[in-house]
């Protein structure tokens, strides 16, 4: 599977952005999907990730409450909805695809395939 994010930009502290990922193949439905990020001289880390059907979500600590992943099968589409945005949210996005069956936090290691980044800057 190939997959393309889009959405990231600029956004005040307290505001909302979306990102997007959109996938190619004939099998988005068998792929548990997720969101990392990466800010400058860290390492990547888990922000949520949505399960095969979209019925589980799961979010790491600093962004329960605040983002919201969906994604529809038939569009092969995955979303993430970020709100009340903060400063340390900073960080290049990157969709994730996994054959294994999750539900929880995982490492970037056990992910599949990545997509390309995008850059969310939150200013305070």
């Amino acid at each position: 599977v190939q997959l393309q994010a889009s959405g990231g930009g600029l956004v005040q502290a307290g505001g909302s952005l979306s990102v997007s990922c959109a996938a190619s193949g004939q099998t988005f439905s068998s792929y548990t999907m997720a969101w990392f990020r990466q800010a400058p001289g860290k390492e990547r880390e888990f922000v949520g990730m949505i399960t095969r059907s979209g019925g589980l979500t799961y979010y790491a600590d600093s962004v329960k409450g605040r983002f919201t992943i969906s994604r529809d099968n038939a569009k092969k589409m995955v979303n993430m909805h970020m709100n009340s945005l903060k400063p340390e949210d900073t960080a290049v996005y990157y969709c994730a695809a996994t054959e294994a069956l999750f539900h929880g936090q995982f490492s970037a290691a056990r992910v599949d395939y990545w997509g390309k980044g995008t850059q969310v800057t939150v200013s305070s």
